[in-house]
C-alpha cells in the first residue's frame, strides 16, 4: 500500500483526511515536519500533505532542506490551504500543488492521486524501494564529477540472494530488498544528512554516494545492520541448521548460508575521471573483489591513477 505522510497539527483536518485516504493509502500523520523526518528516511512516502499555516516558517525551512536533497527532489507534497490564507509565496514553499480546506471532502482524494501518479510519471524511481534509479544515479555521479566533487562511491549487493528468492518465494525476497535499501538509506544518511545520496540499480543491487572520510566507517555500520536483521527472514529450522538448500545457476541442488551484503568503495581523491562509467567499474570491480570473503565484506579502492 502507498504511503501518505500527513504534517498537521490541526485535529480535525487530521481526521478528515486520515477518514478520506485510509481505503486506499497507508497514512502516517506528525505535528511537524521536524518530527516526520526520521520516518520520512526511512520509509521514503509516494506523497507528503501538509497544513500550511500562519507561523509555518520552521516547516518551511525543513520542507526546503529535504527537497533540496537530491534523494528527496522527486517527492511531491501537497499543500492544504485555509479559506482566509492568502497562497503563500511558492519560491518560500517547495510544494508541488495545493487545494482549499473547503475543497477536501470532494476533491481530497482525486488531487492526492494525481500528484502520486504525476511524480511516477515525471521521475524515475525505482517502484519497490522508491529510490531513484539508473538515470538518476547516473546524472547524480556525472554532476559531481563535472563539478570536480571529492567524493565516494558504494556499490552493494547481496551474496546468495537468488537461493533466498528460489527458497522463499518472491515476497520474502521483495522483503529482503525493501530491508536493504532502508538500511543503506538509513545508515548513508545517518552519518552525512546533506550531500548524500542513494539509488537502486534494480534487483539486489544499490548504490550509495557519500564523503571520502565517511565512506569506510558507513560500509560497516551497514554490514552491521544488514547482519543482524537479516537473520529474522529465515525459517527458524535453517537457521538452526546454518544453511538452505536450493539450487544453482546451473541448476544442481546446493547448500547455501545466510546472506550477506558485498560492498565495493571507489573514491574521487585519487583518480582523475571523466565520465561515470569510470567510478562505476572500478567500485563494480571492488564489489567482486568483496565477494569472494565469506561472510558480508568491504573493499575499498586505494589506489593511485597515473
Amino acid at each position: 500500500m502507498k504511503i501518505v505522510v500527513v504534517v498537521s497539527k490541526d485535529v480535525i483536518l487530521n481526521n478528515i483526511i486520515e477518514r478520506r485516504l485510509k481505503d486506499i493509502y497507508q497514512v502516517v500523520v506528525f505535528n511537524n515536519m521536524p518530527s516526520a523526518l526520521d520516518y520520512i528516511y526511512n520509509a521514503i512516502p509516494n506523497l507528503i500533505v501538509m497544513n500550511i499555516a500562519g507561523g509555518e516558517e520552521d516547516s518551511a525551512a525543513v520542507l526546503n532542506a529535504l527537497k533540496s536533497d537530491p534523494m528527496f527532489q522527486q517527492l511531491p507534497v501537497l499543500a492544504v490551504l485555509s479559506e482566509s490564507l492568502a497562497a503563500p509565496d511558492w519560491n518560500c514553499w517547495l510544494v508541488e500543488d495545493y487545494i482549499r480546506r473547503a475543497d477536501l471532502e470532494a476533491d481530497l482524494t482525486a488531487r492526492v492521486n494525481l500528484s502520486i501518479l504525476r511524480s511516477e510519471r515525471i521521475v524515475e524511481i525505482n517502484p519497490l524501494t522508491r529510490l531513484p534509479g539508473n538515470i538518476s544515479i547516473n546524472k547524480e555521479i556525472q554532476e559531481r564529477i563535472d563539478s570536480r566533487s571529492e567524493f565516494a562511491f558504494g556499490y552493494a549487493d547481496l551474496d546468495f540472494f537468488k537461493p533466498f528468492n528460489d527458497r522463499y518465494g518472491f515476497s520474502r525476497g521483495d522483503e529482503a530488498i525493501k530491508m536493504t535499501g532502508r538500511i543503506i538509506l538509513g545508515v548513508i544518511k545517518s552519518n552525512q544528512p546533506q550531500g548524500s545520496f542513494v539509488g537502486h540499480i534494480g534487483g539486489d543491487d544499490f548504490v550509495f554516494i557519500i564523503d571520502q572520510t565517511l565512506a569506510e566507517e558507513a560500509a560497516r555500520d551497514i554490514i552491521r545492520a544488514f547482519d543482524s536483521l537479516i537473520t529474522g527472514l529465515y525459517d527458524p529450522a535453517d537457521l538452526k541448521q546454518g544453511f538452505i538448500k536450493s539450487f544453482d545457476r546451473r541448476g544442481k541442488a546446493s547448500q547455501f548460508p545466510v546472506m550477506g551484503i558485498s560492498i565495493g568503495i571507489a573514491a574521487t581523491r585519487r583518480r582523475a575521471l571523466t565520465h561515470y562509467g569510470e567510478i562505476t567499474e572500478i567500485a563494480a570491480e571492488m564489489k567482486k573483489f568483496a565477494k569472494q570473503h565469506k561472510g558480508s565484506c568491504c573493499r575499498i579502492d586505494k589506489r593511485q591513477s597515473a
